[in-house]
């Protein structure tokens, strides 16, 4: 070729082409999802882990958990109701969210319903001006907390419900709740439904068939027009569901997918509803409630009875450490304040939990793997180790057991055990060990199942220069978002190991 120019540029095009193939063929894709996913929205809302419940109203004044639905409005009057100290309560226990009780099934609305006379604007509160589901999300929104809404299905009181008007006054009422006051983060669909009654006078006992009266995916289908971005909770999701038991406790075993087509509103099988399902075609998140004193409204008598802060630990290891979120009832007194027994409680809990998870003693530390995918630092598992949730360790398809080893720089102590997914690739893992290596070699410490969003591990105190996660069943290439090791808090008094 005689054209120096031309020889140059075409010697150049076959060395980039080459050259730039080669290098594209390094570059790693991103880790191949599962099949079913978990939103974007429904990440966020898990991050949350702990949220609250606000159960406040005719009954915190008839000393009654179910009010029968001819209580006489005049009955509501707190004397010192400070919205503001709910919230602030919340807030300094680490809660993300508050859920109010708007209507229980007394049919009492803490708001101004233009669709019922039965509410706040017939009570003393406020010489009848007030609105407490106003007041609710105005303080949420200023102290950071997204604000949530209970409305409870069963109407005791109106005179139509068991009739298809209820239904059309129900959505009423939702209409007005998802309009009035901003963004909602998540709306409460109770599975209580039926049964006896004031229903406007007749009181008598009315049943409905919860599969088909309420016409669910309607609802559903109003509330998501007019709060795109809610959560809805019920017994069957959409979005978030019931974890089958009031005791705020996961399953040993949790899978956040499960099938709706199984699940009912007011009658799926509670069981199924504590593990999830790992052949489950839809990712719902699962909330676990609970009250933290033994009502789920205030009642003097159970002063004394307020669960302990080791106890309120206790549930936060079976819940959030289990891949769901908690629920915590935080019930107001007649004053419309949060007891300071409750308080108290909250303070040392959040006490507690800050203390242990302050220091991640395996965060920095020397971390190999017996294979990472395409041997490409993007799934290296140094990056298991960096306190970034967003960078992981991955495997390649179909290695088992897949083993992370963390060397650590000094003899450690530790009794508490971190392992998250990242799920916004799927849950992966189903079954797990984590080894320590001490004096007289390695030695199993835990035998689990499920990881998830987060997996805490409680053990007794072991000493160890490295520790060992054993990945051993998964349905896809093993990935680790997070791994740490940590120390009780010395607060903590419950002894309880799993």
């Amino acid at each position: 070729m005689k054209n120096p120019i031309l020889k140059s540029a075409i010697l150049f095009f076959f060395v980039f082409t080459v050259f730039g193939c080669r290098q594209k063929q390094k570059m790693p894709s991103d880790l191949p999802p599962n099949s079913v996913i978990p939103t974007d929205n429904l990440i966020a809302y898990q991050q949350m882990e702990l949220i609250g419940f606000i159960h406040f109203t005719m009954n915190t004044f008839t000393n009654k958990e179910w009010g029968f639905g001819d209580e006489n409005p005049e009955l509501f009057d707190p004397t010192e109701l400070n919205v503001e100290q709910w919230v602030l309560t919340a807030k300094a226990a680490g809660i993300k969210q508050l859920i109010l009780t708007a209507k229980h099934h007394d049919g009492f609305c803490l708001w101004p319903s233009k669709f019922t006379e039965h509410s706040i604007k017939n009570s003393p509160y406020k010489e009848g001006q007030g609105d407490l589901v106003a007041e609710f999300t105005e303080a949420c929104r200023k102290h950071g907390l997204k604000a949530g809404i209970y409305l409870s299905p069963w109407d005791r009181n109106h005179q139509d419900y068991g009739k298809p008007e209820y239904v059309s006054y129900y959505k009423n009422q939702l209409n007005e709740l998802l309009t009035q006051y901003g963004e909602i983060n998540e709306i409460w669909f109770d599975g209580a439904n039926g049964g006896d009654g004031y229903y406007g006078g007749a009181n008598e006992t009315r049943r409905i068939d919860s599969k088909t009266y309420y016409g669910w995916e309607d609802i559903f289908f109003l509330v998501k027009g007019l709060q795109p971005n809610i959560k809805i909770f019920s017994d069957a999701g959409p979005d978030v569901h019931w974890i089958g038991n009031e005791k705020g406790i996961a399953g040993f075993t949790f899978w956040s997918t499960i099938n709706t087509d199984s699940l009912v509103i007011g009658g799926s099988d509670t069981g199924y509803l504590n593990t999830g399902d790992p052949q489950g075609k839809n990712w719902i998140v699962g909330q676990c409630d609970v009250s933290i004193r033994p009502g789920w409204f205030y009642h003097k008598d159970q002063d004394s009875l307020v669960k302990s802060a080791d106890e309120i630990t206790d549930i936060y290891y079976k819940s959030v450490g289990r891949n769901a979120i908690l629920l915590l009832n935080l019930p107001p007194d007649q004053r419309g304040l949060i007891h300071e027994k409750d308080v108290q409680v909250l303070k040392d809990f959040k006490k507690i939990i800050d203390e242990t998870f302050s220091v991640d003693l395996a965060k920095g530390q020397t971390a190999l793997a017996n294979n990472y995918r395409m041997d490409h630092k993007k799934f290296a598992p140094e990056n298991a180790v960096d306190g970034n949730s967003e960078t992981f360790w991955a495997t390649d398809d179909s290695v088992f057991p897949a083993e992370l080893t963390i060397q650590l720089k000094d003899e450690t102590v530790f009794d508490r055990i971190l392992i998250q997914e990242p799920v916004k690739f799927g849950q992966r893992i189903s079954e797990f060990e984590v080894e320590v290596m001490g004096k007289k070699g390695w030695k199993s410490v835990f035998k689990g199942t499920t990881v998830g969003y987060k997996r805490l591990l409680r053990i007794a105190p072991v000493i160890g220069t490295q520790v060992r996660l054993k990945i051993n069943q998964a349905n896809n290439a093993t990935a680790i978002s997070n791994f740490g090791l940590f120390k009780a808090s010395e607060k903590e008094n419950f002894v309880f190991y799993e």
